[in-house]
C-alpha cells in the first residue's frame, strides 16, 4: 500500500502540468489537468467498463500516482497509518491499494479525474470517526485521505460571520481556533469527529437550538464535482446541488471547503452527570418535560443515556448538558440539576472543553457500532426504548470488552423549524413534526469474534423499538445519517419526494455516476 502525501515536492514543470491552473468563472473554477489519458494509454489501461479494467484500475491509478507524486512504502508506516487514522478499528482492517492526501481543491479534482479514468474504486476519508468498515475505508481501493485539507480562516477579521473551514480538521481545531476570539459554528460535541462527514450527514451541536443543525449553518461549499469541476455550490449559484449537500452525504462531489457562518460565543455552563439506576425514572420524566418545554430557552441543550459502570453489573443513568451562556444551574434545566447524582462534572467551561470531555467516552481502536432509529417523543415511548435496552444490553454486556449504551436526543419544534431557513435541506422532515426522539445505541467492544452477538443486539433494538413505535402511532421514518449502521436505508427515509429529487440531482451532476459506482462505503442514494 502507497501513502502519497501531497504534491508540493513536484519539480515546477510538473506542477505545471498536474495541478489545476485556476480562475474563478461565475461560480466555476475552470482547470488544466494533467494529461491523465495518454498516461494511462502507456500503460495499457483504456478508458472501457471491462471486467479486467474493474480489476486492476486501482493498481494502475497507484502506479500513477505513484510515478508522478512523493510516496512511502513502508509496510510498518502503513499499519499505523491504519491504525492511527480511524476512531473504529473495524475501519482501520479494512486495507487500501493506496492513500492519497491531497493539499488543495486542484489536486482532489486532479485524483477524481484519475479515479474515474482508470474505474479505480475509492473511500474519501474526513476525520474518519464512521463506525463500520468501509464507511471511509475500502479494500483494495484509493483511500482520499482529506486532513491536509486543513484551511481556518475567517473571510473578514473585522466583521466575522464567516469561517473558512477544510474538511480535514476535526472539530476541536476549529474550536481551539475560535473560543479565544470568542466565536463559534455549528460544530460537532465530540473534539475528534471530522468536520467533513459530520456537516454533510446532518450535525447536532451545543447551539443547534438556537441556530439549526451544522447543515443549517453552512454558507458556502467548494466542490470538486465527479466530473472533476471546482464548483463555489451556495443558495444562488446552484440551489439544487447545495440543497443536496445538506444531508445527502457523499454522493455529490468531494467538499474542499466550507464556509461556515460563524457567531458570538463566550463561556458556558455545562457537563455529565451519572446517577443510580433507581433514577432512571426521574430522569426520562425530565428528558420528556425538556422536549416540549426547550423552546422557553434557546441557551440550554440535553441528552441522556444509559451505559453501565466498569463492572458491568451496575446500570446507570445520565445526562449531558449544556448552557450556551455562563449561568450556573440555569433554570431550563432544572429538572436535570435537581436529580441526585453519583458523580458529575457540571461547572463552568467553554465548547471546546465540553467538546474534549465527550471526546474521551468515545475512545479510539474499539470496534464501534451505531444504530438508530426515530421516534414522536413521549413518555411511554421513552421507557419502551429504556426497557427494551436493557433487556438486550443483558446479551451481550457480559462478554470481554463489550460496553453497550444508550443515548436518547430531541430533535426539537425549534430545530425543526431551521431545516427550511437557506432554501431548506433534504432531510425530509417537516415543520409540527416535532419534537422527536432520536435514538441511537453506540456498542463498543474488543474481540472480533463477537461481532456477530453485538450487531444482533443493535439490530434487535432498533427492530423492537421501531415496531412498538409503530404500534402506539409513534414511529417516524427518518434515519440521522451520522449514527446509523452501514444496512439501513438513510436516504430512502428522507421520503420518496426528496429521494427522486436527489437521484435526478446525482444524475445531473454526475451522468457517468461515478460517485455511486465508484464510491462504495458509506450511504449511496
Amino acid at each position: 500500500m502507497f501513502p502519497v502525501k501531497g504534491l508540493a515536492r513536484l519539480p515546477a514543470l510538473s506542477l505545471l502540468l498536474l495541478l489545476l491552473l485556476a480562475r474563478q468563472l461565475h461560480a466555476e473554477q475552470a482547470v488544466l489537468r494533467f494529461d491523465w489519458d495518454q498516461e494511462i494509454l502507456n500503460l495499457g489501461l483504456h478508458d472501457d467498463n471491462s471486467t479486467e479494467q474493474a480489476n486492476d484500475g486501482c493498481i494502475k491509478a497507484c502506479h500513477l500516482l505513484q510515478r508522478l507524486l512523493p510516496v512511502t512504502t513502508d509496510s510498518a508506516r502503513t499499519t499505523a497509518y491504519a491504525k492511527e487514522e480511524y476512531w473504529s478499528s473495524r475501519q482501520a482492517e479494512v486495507t487500501p491499494q493506496c492513500f492519497v492526501q491531497p493539499t488543495t481543491a486542484e489536486e482532489v479534482a486532479s485524483i477524481v479525474s484519475l479515479v474515474s479514468k482508470t474505474k479505480c474504486r475509492f473511500a474519501v476519508k474526513s476525520g474518519g470517526h464512521g463506525a463500520f468498515a468501509g464507511a471511509s475505508s475500502i479494500e483494495a481501493g484509493l483511500t482520499i485521505d482529506l486532513q491536509l485539507l486543513n484551511e481556518l480562516s475567517l473571510e473578514d477579521a473585522e466583521q466575522p460571520t464567516v469561517t473558512r473551514v477544510g474538511p480535514g480538521n476535526r472539530w476541536i481545531d476549529v474550536y481551539d481556533y475560535l473560543t479565544p476570539r470568542n466565536l463559534s459554528v455549528l460544530g460537532g460535541r465530540v473534539a475528534e469527529v471530522g468536520v467533513g462527514g459530520f456537516t454533510l450527514g446532518g450535525g447536532i451541536s451545543f447551539f443547534s437550538p438556537k441556530y439549526g443543525w451544522a447543515l443549517d449553518g453552512v454558507r458556502n461549499y467548494e466542490l470538486v464535482t465527479p466530473d472533476a469541476r471546482i464548483l463555489q455550490v451556495n443558495r444562488d449559484s446552484y440551489p439544487d446541488l447545495y440543497w443536496a449537500l445538506r444531508g445527502g452525504g457523499k454522493n455529490f462531489g468531494i467538499v474542499t471547503r466550507f464556509d461556515l457562518e460563524t457567531f458570538p460565543q463566550g463561556p458556558m455552563w455545562g457537563g455529565v452527570t451519572y446517577s443510580d439506576v433507581q433514577h432512571t425514572e426521574e430522569v426520562i420524566d425530565a428528558f420528556e418535560k425538556f422536549a416540549f418545554n426547550a423552546p422557553q430557552d434557546l441557551d440550554a441543550h440535553a441528552y441522556i443515556f444509559l451505559d453501565f459502570t466498569d463492572d458491568i453489573d451496575r446500570l446507570r443513568a445520565g445526562s449531558v448538558l449544556a448552557y450556551a451562556r455562563a449561568v450556573e444551574y440555569p433554570e431550563a434545566l432544572g429538572n436535570f440539576t435537581k436529580i441526585p447524582t453519583v458523580r458529575s462534572t457540571l461547572r463552568s467551561t467553554d465548547v471546546a472543553d465540553l467538546a474534549r470531555e465527550i471526546s474521551a467516552l468515545n475512545p479510539t481502536n474499539m470496534r464501534w457500532s451505531y444504530s438508530t432509529a426515530t421516534f414522536v417523543v413521549s413518555k411511554e415511548m421513552l421507557r419502551a426504548c429504556v426497557d427494551i435496552f436493557i433487556e438486550e444490553a443483558e446479551t451481550i454486556k457480559h462478554r470481554e470488552g463489550v460496553v453497550p449504551v444508550l443515548v436518547l436526543q430531541l430533535i426539537t419544534k425549534d430545530v425543526i423549524s431551521r431545516f427550511s431557513r437557506n432554501g431548506g435541506n433534504c432531510l425530509g422532515i417537516e415543520d409540527g413534526e416535532g419534537p422527536l426522539l432520536l435514538l441511537n445505541f453506540p456498542v463498543k467492544w474488543t474481540r472480533a469474534e463477537d461481532d456477530a452477538a453485538v450487531l444482533g443486539a443493535a439490530k434487535r433494538i432498533r427492530d423492537r423499538t421501531t415496531q412498538r413505535a409503530r404500534k402506539l402511532g409513534l414511529y417516524h421514518r427518518y434515519l440521522y445519517q451520522n449514527y446509523a449502521d452501514g444496512e439501513q436505508e438513510v436516504f430512502a427515509s428522507y421520503g420518496e419526494e426528496n429521494l427522486k429529487k436527489l437521484r435526478d440531482i446525482s444524475r445531473k451532476y454526475d451522468p457517468a455516476q461515478v460517485f455511486q459506482k465508484l464510491q462504495p462505503g458509506y450511504f449511496k442514494l
